[in-house]
């Protein structure tokens, strides 16, 4: 049984609940957020596997998920991109934010997530349990497709890509 830690509005830990619980109950927890950019700035996308339970099949930045207690964000975050794209790269806390968004088969993210960038260019070996495919698109693209075909993306990805634009034009990560 997984548990997630739940947080005040200050991401101040509160407790914890198993991670399913907290999405029934849309109870506010920690989560971290990973975005890959390759040496030409475009982002890498994965597509989550269809037999995930919420967002099954839709396409996302590299990784999401949530620290386990006791588990710092960066420590997180590193992990799960080995565990679901079989690689390490350096990443950097960009920015956090939290929200909130309801699904059809009545769970709901309340999360205060903590946003990491990275680049990498090497091989990426994909976890088949977790991630269905990936890719590398140019933010114009793939900003151009979420408007287009929003149902395409996950919610929390929809929230948080206009939240990397403004950052990025802000910092040179060169």
């Amino acid at each position: 049984m997984k548990e997630v830690i739940l947080v005040n509005d200050n991401d101040e830990p509160i407790g914890t609940i198993e991670k399913l619980a907290a999405h029934q109950q849309a109870l506010l927890h920690r989560a971290i957020s990973v975005f890959i950019f390759n040496k030409k700035n475009e982002m890498l996308l994965q597509q989550r596997n269809k037999k995930k339970y919420h967002s099954g099949g839709l396409w996302a930045n590299a990784c999401c998920s949530h620290p386990i207690p006791g588990e710092d964000t960066a420590t997180a975050a590193s992990r799960r991109l080995r565990e679901e794209l079989g690689f390490s790269t350096p990443l950097k806390k960009a920015f956090h934010f939290t929200y909130k968004a309801d699904f059809e088969n009545g769970l709901t993210e309340n999360e205060f997530d903590h946003v990491f960038i990275g680049t990498y260019d090497g091989n990426i070996e994909i976890n088949k349990e977790e991630v269905m495919d990936y890719c590398f698109m140019s933010m114009e693209d793939i900003k151009n497709t979420i408007a287009s075909h929003p149902e395409k993306y996950a919610a929390w990805f929809k929230i948080a890509f206009p939240k990397i634009e403004a950052y990025l034009s802000g910092v040179n990560r060169s």
